[in-house]
């Protein structure tokens, strides 16, 4: 994707992502966007800006309790600037640059709609920036959500506007704006800020809503990950295909199940390890009586017979969650908003859309959603380590000398530790509201962090489902010889197969497991295994 062009109006999530992740793509604001913003500007210009105007929030206020105080038309300049240092409150380390690329990108299309009225030139300044690839360092810390995240979009504002303090990312170095800017070519370097533009740079809760497209889009393609680690250990441990069945989701007909249903079906289409024939076969560890003949298995555990219904969920729950995003991309949520009248010229109204409440839920339900998803891989990989859970598998997927080698075990230790930080980070953060600003903002949505704990979510799971593909295509190595005969589904051996391509398998004693673990967090974070699943069989986790 090399030009995106804004409107306010038709902004997609893959659009916002494409500019956020590649960032040779290029932005331009649409010519009817251009011309809406000047009609608005000239008539603010023209009407407003004097002593005797009707007093407006923002635009000839203060704010917060001073919105009773008229800010006189010889200080509004000056207020532009006060207002970004009085909001310049962050901590902590800075977001990414690709959630600053993503911030800029999402304030400008928010002015693009002309709800806001900053002038044309604070949006093309925003494009600038994106294209120069300068990227304002914000704090994550210090934004409860409402007015929409001031602490770090002042960050942001305060780059724009060329400030000495501020500091941006430029060309892989952390320098001060006025440096980068200069180093980028952009004129002017010290960008003055006039009415109204400060106050809408800083409100609204757009570094939320871009953590928020950033870590759906990564919960969507892990889930996707997480259906082939599924597979893996399904094929691994010969599992009985029954729970599967078309006819069950049928009778409880929720689309998120059906379709988790659906993709096992076609993930393991021609496997012939999941068969009665592959079970009846003992394994050298596995615990059965031998002096009866084999029965056949009836129901296997929750964590493999379930997940339909487990990963359903999931797949509903990001469905709402990207109906939201998608909605917040092309919203204002600056306050107060500019409104044509039907007469001629405009008027202002005072509202709330800076409140990020529908983000702060959207996000909390991401992080439980992905949560639960992460936890069910967790068990599964325990299973696999466990002779007496798994049917046989070698105890903890082992090779080499017993006693001097030691196996996975610590890696699924490891993987525990992260389910437990992940089920703390559900705690709802959209219900947790403290009172500021002398109890004027009595409620509060907290969406930053409800974003920026949903992505750590995210994160974390991104290594659990990892390593359960990992420790599956070990066990399937491991059993390889002693189910001859016996294949893999045609998407399931894609993924075994592009497994064994990146990372060989451990059959001569342990290795250094740290290498093997990130190699597993890459196959979720490039898509690597995804990819060539789909060029075996096609879209297997679409629609």
């Amino acid at each position: 994707m090399e030009k995106v062009i804004i409107d306010g109006f038709n902004l997609s999530a893959e659009q916002v992502l494409a500019v956020a992740r590649a960032p040779h793509a290029r932005v331009e604001l649409a010519a009817s966007s251009r011309a809406a913003l000047k009609e608005s500007r000239d008539y603010i210009e023209s009407t407003w800006m004097h002593d005797e105007a009707p007093m407006m929030y923002s635009f000839n206020t203060g704010v917060g309790l001073l919105k009773d105080t008229r800010v006189k038309v010889e200080h509004i300049e000056l207020f532009q600037t006060q207002l970004i240092k009085a909001h310049s409150a962050g901590m902590g380390e800075p977001f990414s640059e690709e959630v600053s690329r993503a911030t800029m990108l999402l304030r400008a299309n928010a002015f693009a709609s002309n709800y806001s009225a900053p002038r044309v030139a604070v949006v093309d300044r925003l494009l600038a920036f994106i294209n120069a690839r300068i990227h304002p360092v914000m704090p994550q810390k210090g934004s409860v959500g409402a007015s929409g995240d001031l602490a770090p979009l002042s960050y942001l504002a305060a780059a724009i506007a060329g400030f000495d303090e501020a500091e941006v990312m430029y060309d892989g170095r952390r320098m001060s704006a006025p440096e980068a800017i200069a180093k980028a070519g952009i004129d002017p370097v010290k960008f003055d800020l006039k009415a109204k533009d400060a106050s809408a740079l800083i409100n609204g809760c757009t570094a939320s809503l871009a953590v928020a497209v950033l870590a759906a889009h990564d919960a969507r393609t892990l889930l996707s990950d997480a259906c082939l680690s599924l597979g893996l250990t399904l094929e691994a441990m010969r599992a009985e295909m029954a729970a599967f069945d078309p006819r069950i989701q049928k009778a409880r007909p929720h689309a998120g199940q059906i379709k988790t249903a659906a993709i096992v079906r076609k993930l393991l289409k021609g496997s012939t390890r999941t068969t009665h024939e592959a079970r009846s076969v003992q394994l050298p560890d596995e615990l059965r009586r031998t002096d009866i003949p084999y029965t056949a298995r009836i129901q296997d555990v929750y964590s493999l017979r379930c997940a339909p219904q487990v990963y359903g969920p999931v797949f509903d729950a990001l469905d709402y969650i990207d109906n939201i995003v998608d909605k917040e991309i092309n919203s204002a949520t600056d306050n107060p908003l500019i409104f044509g009248k039907d007469g001629g010229g405009f008027e202002i109204i005072s509202g709330g859309n800076f409140h990020g409440q529908y983000l702060a839920q959207a996000m909390d339900l991401l992080a439980m959603a992905v949560t639960d998803l992460g936890s069910i891989c967790e068990r599964r990989v325990a299973r696999l380590i466990d002779p007496t859970l798994s049917w046989g598998l070698p105890r903890n997927l082992m090779s080499g000398v017993r006693g001097v080698n030691t196996g996975y075990p610590v890696v699924q230790c490891s993987l525990s530790s992260l389910v437990m930080e992940n089920r703390t980070l559900c705690m709802p953060g959209s219900v947790d509201s403290i009172p500021s600003k002398g109890n004027s903002e009595d409620h509060v949505s907290n969406s930053t962090w409800c974003a920026r704990k949903a992505a750590t979510v995210v994160e974390n799971t991104r290594y659990i489902v990892g390593v359960e593909m990992l420790l599956a295509a070990q066990a399937l190595s491991m059993t390889e010889s002693l189910l001859p005969g016996f294949h893999l589904g045609q998407g399931t051996q894609a993924a075994y197969g592009e497994i064994r391509r990146q990372i060989p398998a451990c059959l001569d004693g342990d290795r250094w497991f740290h290498n093997d673990i990130q190699t597993a967090y890459s196959f979720i974070a490039s898509g690597s295994v995804r990819q060539a699943v789909v060029h075996a069989i096609g879209e297997f986790a679409e629609g």
